[in-house]
């Protein structure tokens, strides 16, 4: 096992995502599995099209770093960040889909559906959402069982009808309501959609640590905080940047006239917001000293991030 970087983002970031993306290339070989079992290469290709080559891999990286908060670190630690990933590159591949967001370009390639077709696609998203519980449950993730169990469970609450899922669901709902939503009903959906993964992503670093509940909640609020902090700013950068720099569209947001909270409240609020989610994650980590550098450090580049 490499060594974990303790450098600040994007650095670290940068070093986290080469070691995450050899461990996916890996999971996605043909070896991984027994020569007896099928394994069709044109649905194994199209997961590998959602799952690799780009994306900050910030919910592994998050795994990571919350686990090294109690000094834990290695190869069991990265495979719960794999299966993180697998489950957010999922939600993106079926996100994409004409039924869905209907977009043509994800981090800067072709969506899947427009690389192969929607059918596979959709294979793919499925695939891709059970093989994270295949890597958590298997022989190589040395965990203790009751904190695999626990992961399981909590990442199943986080990737469903009360969590990603779910939020999927709302923001449908809410393209077809004859109203805008109010500031709760967005601070819901979007606590469901974006940010229950990166809430678990650092709970998850803390209960494969074994950490005591007390810094597991700790480590909870701080992803609740990461979650608020990146789709405030990925709703900054929707209004004000544009593909060539962010790799996706720009300004969907505004033609399907959809509510956020930068458009509902205005650019300079959720700037000065930002500045008081990063102020208040600052604060929660206070009591793992220098430990929390680097989650401190990504706490401020997720809020000002420019992609």
């Amino acid at each position: 096992m490499e060594p974990r970087s303790t450098a600040t983002p994007p650095a670290a970031l940068a070093d986290h995502a080469v070691r995450l993306e050899r461990l996916l290339d890996k999971l996605l070989s043909p070896q991984a599995l027994p020569d007896e079992i099928a394994r069709p290469e044109r649905l194994r290709a199209a997961m590998a099209h959602g799952l690799l080559g780009g994306g900050k891999r910030l919910r592994p990286f998050l795994v990571e770093q919350s686990a090294a908060l109690f000094d834990v670190d290695g190869e069991a630690v990265l495979r719960v960040g794999a299966a993180l990933e697998c489950i957010h590159c999922y939600s993106l591949v079926h996100d994409d889909l004409p039924a869905m967001d209907d977009d043509d370009l994800r981090r800067g390639q072709p969506t899947v559906h427009r690389a192969f077709d929607e059918a596979t696609a959709i294979l793919a998203g499925d695939a891709l959402l059970t093989l994270a519980f295949d890597i958590v449950t298997g022989p190589e993730s040395r965990l203790q069982p009751d904190r695999k169990l626990a992961i399981i469970g909590g990442l199943s609450r986080a990737a469903g009808i009360g969590g990603m899922v779910g939020g999927q669901m709302l923001d449908l709902e809410a393209e077809k309501a004859d109203r805008p939503l109010a500031m709760a009903e967005i601070e819901t959906l979007q606590s469901m959609k974006t940010g229950a993964l990166l809430r678990f992503a650092c709970e998850a670093g803390a209960i494969a640590a074994g950490a005591p509940e007390k810094d597991q909640a700790r480590l909870r609020r701080f992803g609740e905080i990461i979650g608020l902090s990146f789709q405030l700013a990925d709703d900054l950068l929707d209004i004000m940047s544009d593909p060539e720099t962010i790799g996706k569209a720009t300004g969907k947001d505004a033609t399907a006239n959809k509510a956020t909270l930068p458009s509902l409240r205005g650019v300079d609020w959720t700037r000065e917001r930002l500045q008081d989610l990063v102020a208040e994650a600052t604060e929660l980590l206070r009591p793992f000293g220098s430990k929390a550098d680097v989650l401190v450090h990504t706490a401020r580049y997720i809020a000002f991030r420019d992609r």
